[in-house]
Parts: structure tokens; C-alpha cells; sequence
């Protein structure tokens, strides 16, 4: 007779006669089998199949705004890094997800946003959004809560004088950008400079470090002046600086204001021997937007997409990310790959997710990323890497400074 409300379990003996007892105790068997079986090889199959809770680290990115150009280049590097580091098996044994909102360059969407991620997204790790300014604003409230911050793009030095103890700079610090083009210029008989700067924090800091480094060089300054953000006046402060005759321009600004600036220039009856410029020149879009005013337009650069940068990993992430992307990285999508190896890094050593240990794994920390040394002081800030210096030269983007990474000679 065939098996109906039966168990399965007390059909599988198949046929005959059965002793008094003989279901009740082959039950009590296979439990014991069973649990035995339970605990050698851990739970059964459909509980292996639960996906562990992932690894949150969160990020505003600027889709729309001043910082777009640089902010698009951010977002794919961090996305390029969670394809890598999932296909590697996680951190910790737990998958790493990504969180993303526009903050369109705007401070009170930065702010909104990260009080979202920590308070009701629950991230355990961020990433800072660009520019400096942002950054500050974020890092208020990821300090409050103890979260790492990884301010892989912004770099003025008043982010790491407040005396918060859970954000770490991958950038050179922004007093440091001009002293490769100063150098330069002194080397090559030039004798003054003007400077020009956006009233923002990192523009702010990279001129007057330039203001610094000048005297060191024997640089006269005849020109130092800074003009409001979004300022309908440029033409006015370029005329001034231009109007000292100075051998050497230095203009401090973002990309959109670099761009106003060449234009006015190529307008004006002469043009100093030397033009250097930050942010922009490092971009890759800058020729094909400044046209043969680019020409000769120095620019210092945390780190450059030729595969001759003399550090591990450098080719293997320049050719992902060009195959995945199909232009090359950026500096600022360097950098922050950059970040995404010291969290990889400190998460794998620690074992822990852990803030104070985080924290002084990363204080303790004199490594080499893709884009170069990594080493920061007691205040998180960065002390071992050093800007580079390129010129763009016959529609080609060069390195000029230092000589160890020089693909050109610099022009004047």
C-alpha cells in the first residue's frame, strides 16, 4: 500500500513487517543524525544562501553644478573599486555597497544628504564630497557621529585644523600645489608673479602658499588679489593683475572660472610668459574646451594617467578604468581610487569596522597607492604625497616637474 500521510522518512524502509517501536525510534535516529550533521557542516543549504548584511559607505557626488566635471570622474572611480573589491570576495567576508546622492555642488544638500546616510541609511564608512568647502561642511557631521571620512578630493588645511580626529586627506595639501610651477619660474630667469584667487577654501590656501613658496624662490608678488565666488567682475580683476606687467600668472580657481579667464585673455593686448592655473589644465576635457589657448597653461596635478608613474597598480587602474569608461582617469578619479585602497587596506589589517581602530591603523599608516605615498600627521592630514606640474604642450597634456617624472621639458 502506498505511502499517503506518512512522513517520508518512515516510508524510506520500504516493505515488511514492522517491530513494535520501530518508527518511534528511527525518528529519534535520524534526529540525532541530523544534529550531528548540523553542527560538522553548519546550517542547512537554503541558509547558506542568505546574503550577508553588506559593508555601507556613503558619498555625495556633484551631477550638477561647478564640481560636476570632477565629481562624474569621483563617482566611476568608486564605482570601478566596489566592482574590484566585491569580485575579490568583500571586506570581512561581507560584500561593499555604495551610496550615492547629488548634492549638485550645493552645501546645504551636503549637508542634508549626510545626515541621511548616517542617520537613516547607517553607513559605516564615507567618502568626502569634492572641493573643500563641501568637505568641511560634511566632515561637521561625520565627526559628530564617528565616522571615517575619507576626504580623497579636497585638500585646503582648515579641514584639519579643527581638531577632528576621523577624516584623512589623500590630496597634498593646497600650499603646496604652486611650488613645482615657482620653481620653474626661477630656474628659468623669471622674476615676478601675479595671483589671482576665488574667495573659496582651497583657492584661498593654494594662493597664499604661493605667496610663500614665491619668496622662497625669489619670486616678487606684484599682484595679490581675490574676487568673490561667481563673481560678474573677472574682466576687471584679470585687467588689474595683467596691468603689473608680471612675468608669471597665477590663477587659483575652478574649472569654470579658468575657462572665463583664457577667454578674456586671448582678447587682451598681451599675455605674460607664464600662465598656470589649477584644477582645470589637469582635466582631460580642458583642450578640447580652451582650443589653442591652452597652449603653454601650466597646471599643478596630484597625479597623472601615464602608465610611466613609477608606482604599483598604476597601469592595472588606468587601464580599467579607461575600458570600463573609455577616457583616462583624472586626477581627482586617482585619488579617491587612492582612498578606496587605504580603507581596503585598513579594514583587512584591522579586521574591524571598528572607528578608533580604523583610525589608528590609518595614523600609523607610510604605504604606496596608486597615485603615490601615502602618510599623514597627527591631524589626519596628508605629509607624504607631493603635487606634479604639467603643461599642456602641442595639444598634449606633459609632465613637467618634478624632472624624475618628466615626460617634456617645460616651455616659456
Amino acid at each position: 500500500m502506498p505511502c499517503q500521510e506518512e512522513t517520508a522518512i518512515s516510508c524510506a524502509g520500504g516493505g515488511g513487517s514492522r517491530q513494535p517501536g520501530y518508527q518511534k525510534n528511527y525518528l529519534a535516529l535520524w534526529w540525532v543524525v541530523g544534529a550531528i550533521a548540523y553542527l560538522l557542516i553548519g546550517p542547512a543549504p537554503a541558509a547558506w544562501g542568505q546574503e550577508k548584511s553588506p559593508i555601507l559607505i556613503g558619498a555625495t557626488v556633484s551631477l550638477a553644478g561647478k564640481y560636476q566635471e570632477p565629481s562624474i570622474a569621483i563617482r566611476d572611480a568608486l564605482n570601478l573599486w566596489e566592482t574590484q573589491v566585491n569580485q575579490r570576495g568583500g571586506l570581512l567576508g561581507r560584500p561593499v555597497k555604495l551610496i550615492f546622492y547629488d548634492d549638485q555642488s550645493k552645501e546645504e544638500l551636503v549637508r542634508k544628504f549626510y545626515e541621511k546616510l548616517v542617520k537613516e541609511d547607517r553607513v559605516h564608512l564615507v567618502f568626502s564630497p569634492y572641493s573643500s568647502e563641501l568637505t568641511l561642511a560634511a566632515s561637521e557631521i561625520t565627526e559628530r557621529h564617528k565616522i571615517i571620512m575619507m576626504a580623497a578630493t579636497a585638500s585646503a588645511e582648515a579641514i584639519w585644523q579643527r581638531g577632528y580626529k576621523y577624516i584623512f586627506g589623500i590630496y597634498a595639501p593646497a600650499r603646496r600645489y604652486l611650488i613645482g610651477f615657482l620653481d620653474l619660474m626661477g630656474r628659468h630667469g623669471l622674476e615676478s608673479a601675479a595671483i589671482l584667487y576665488e574667495n573659496s577654501p582651497f583657492n584661498s590656501s593654494a594662493a597664499q602658499g604661493a605667496q610663500e613658496w614665491a619668496g622662497r624662490f625669489g619670486i616678487k608678488i606684484t599682484y595679490l588679489e581675490a574676487y568673490p565666488q561667481e563673481s560678474t567682475e573677472l574682466p576687471q580683476h584679470l585687467g588689474k593683475a595683467l596691468a603689473t606687467a608680471a612675468d608669471g600668472l597665477i590663477i587659483c580657481a575652478y574649472p569654470a572660472d579658468c575657462h572665463k579667464f583664457l577667454k578674456l585673455l586671448q582678447s587682451a593686448k598681451s599675455r605674460p610668459k607664464a600662465v598656470c592655473m589649477t584644477i582645470g589644465p589637469a582635466l582631460p576635457s580642458f583642450y578640447s574646451q580652451a582650443g589653442s589657448m591652452a597652449e603653454g597653461v601650466f597646471g599643478p596635478s596630484q597625479w597623472e594617467a601615464d602608465t610611466r608613474m613609477p608606482f604599483p597598480g598604476t597601469m592595472e587602474f588606468i587601464e580599467s578604468y579607461q575600458s570600463l569608461y573609455q577616457r583616462p582617469p583624472s586626477y581627482h578619479a586617482g585619488s579617491v581610487y587612492a582612498g578606496c585602497q587605504i580603507l581596503e587596506k585598513a579594514l583587512t589589517r584591522t579586521k574591524s569596522l571598528d572607528p578608533g581602530k580604523l583610525r589608528e591603523y590609518i595614523l600609523s599608516l607610510d604605504t604606496v597607492t596608486v597615485i603615490g605615498r601615502f602618510r599623514v600627521d597627527a591631524t589626519g592630514m596628508q605629509i607624504g604625497h607631493n603635487p606634479i606640474l604639467i603643461q599642456w604642450q602641442n595639444g598634449k597634456k606633459e609632465i613637467v616637474y618634478p624632472s624624475n617624472m618628466q615626460t617634456a621639458p617645460a616651455r616659456f
